[in-house]
């Protein structure tokens, strides 16, 4: 087993476009929970419409892909709106329940049969990067990097454009939690009836930041619709909100670069252990393990670490303890 070339494999899929994509959802989910206290458990449904924006524009009615990126913005808004005026006025809890059944009702109703002649139904979407590839400054057909850490130009290009977004929106959010809005809905998330106290919309601080959230989301599926070039509503199950969760709390909620850094962890942590257990499997040392095994033992590694992180580091790799020490209503 070779220990070194399943290390580099670990670190290339940690500045990779899936990587990239984590990362950029995580710091939405970023925004509704570690600066707002927003108990959003389905960030998967605003990637999901996120993507089908994308997917139906180009390949249903034949748009440009930027065009697929607005319609995807615009479901994302009308999603936002929709979970958070009967929720936000109550406890977190309502949120919770809302946003993991909406996610999971979108995915159902986007693979239903009678949403197939736009959705294809649960044969999804093709042909969906073309256009983006189009405009795509590297060469397709080289190789960049060194090593294990080569990339074609086709992904560098994805990932140019995606941790360009991720940068974008760590500095946007850097720039709106040290403004007077910021400040507000970090008081929201301490105490938001002190917050309220002083004549502030605590309501519309709310909206606003799951709005936000939302699109930053939705952003990241449509990223994901390019990269793959194909998409398929199973794609978006509720395990995928679960992954940004470890990834935001592993790097650290309430910071900027949390969502960051806990991504490009969590990947590096997910294909080690992937290629690891795959090696030891053609050494022949895990002769009770299949194929599919494998991947349930990852599963299982990432609850174990989730579990084991929230008992000995909360507040995550670069996080502060305080920042989760906050009373959630």
């Amino acid at each position: 087993m070779d220990i070194l070339m399943i290390l580099a494999e670990a670190a290339r899929s940690a500045v990779g476009p899936v990587a990239a994509i984590y990362a950029l959802a995580a710091v939405g989910l970023n925004l509704h929970f570690g600066y707002t206290g927003l108990l959003n458990f389905g960030q998967v449904g605003f990637m999901l419409v996120g993507a089908y924006g994308v997917g139906i524009s180009v390949a249903v009615f034949d748009l440009p892909v930027l065009v697929g990126f607005l319609v995807g913005l615009g479901c994302a808004l009308v999603l936002a709106l929709l979970l958070g005026i009967p929720t936000l006025r109550l406890r977190a809890d309502y949120l919770a329940i809302t946003t993991i059944a909406a996610a999971e009702v979108l995915r159902l109703v986007y693979r239903a049969g009678f949403a197939e002649p736009v959705t294809n139904g649960v044969y999804g979407l093709q042909n969906l990067s073309s256009g983006f590839r189009e405009v795509n400054p590297f060469d397709a057909g080289g190789r960049y990097g060194f090593g294990a850490m080569t990339f074609t130009g086709n992904q560098m290009w994805l990932m140019a454009v995606t941790w360009g977004l991720v940068a974008l929106f760590a500095v946007f959010t850097w720039l709106l939690i040290h403004s007077p809005w910021g400040r507000v809905i970090k008081g929201v998330r301490e105490d938001e009836d002190a917050v309220r106290s002083l004549g502030k919309n605590v309501f519309a601080y709310k909206m606003q930041a799951l709005v936000l959230g939302g699109l930053i989301g939705a952003l990241a599926g449509a990223m994901l619709a390019v990269h793959q070039g194909a998409i398929q509503p199973d794609q978006f199950k509720p395990q995928v909100t679960f992954f940004l969760w470890v990834i935001l709390l592993l790097g650290g909620a309430g910071r900027v670069f949390g969502p960051i850094i806990g991504s490009m962890a969590f990947w590096f942590l997910m294909n080690f252990t992937d290629g690891f257990l795959k090696g030891l499997g053609r050494e022949g040392l895990l002769p009770f393990l299949d194929g599919p095994d494998y991947g349930a033992i990852q599963l299982a590694f990432v609850g174990l670490l989730l579990v084991l992180l929230i008992v000995f580091r909360p507040q995550g790799l670069i996080g502060d303890r305080k920042e989760m020490l906050i009373n959630v209503k």
